[in-house]
């Protein structure tokens, strides 16, 4: 599934209640669930629940950029697109002596 893919598939199943929501009452449920993956990561909540905490925060980001209007494929490729936002390389070289 790509980004757009994703996008749509939130926006067509969930579109209507995240309008009603807003941006501020989506981005509490974002951090609540970057909260709950932090947790998973530092072996708070069983293993095999870590892969479907990832699931929710990128869901929420589809859906933080949907009611933003944010087209996340556009977004990604403009900042990321053509390497390291910092050097323009692939792989990044910031920090390293040249």
């Amino acid at each position: 599934m790509t980004l757009a893919e994703l996008q749509n598939l939130i926006r067509t199943t969930y579109g209507a209640k995240d309008r009603d929501r807003g941006i501020d009452g989506t981005f509490m449920w974002f951090l609540e669930e970057v909260g709950e993956l932090a947790g998973a990561l530092r072996g708070k909540l069983p293993a095999e629940h870590t892969a479907a905490e990832f699931a929710d925060v990128l869901a929420w980001l589809a859906t933080l950029a949907n009611v933003a209007g944010v087209d996340l494929t556009a977004a990604v490729e403009a900042k990321y697109g053509k390497g390291c936002p910092g050097c323009g390389r692939m792989p990044c070289v910031c920090g390293e002596k040249q």
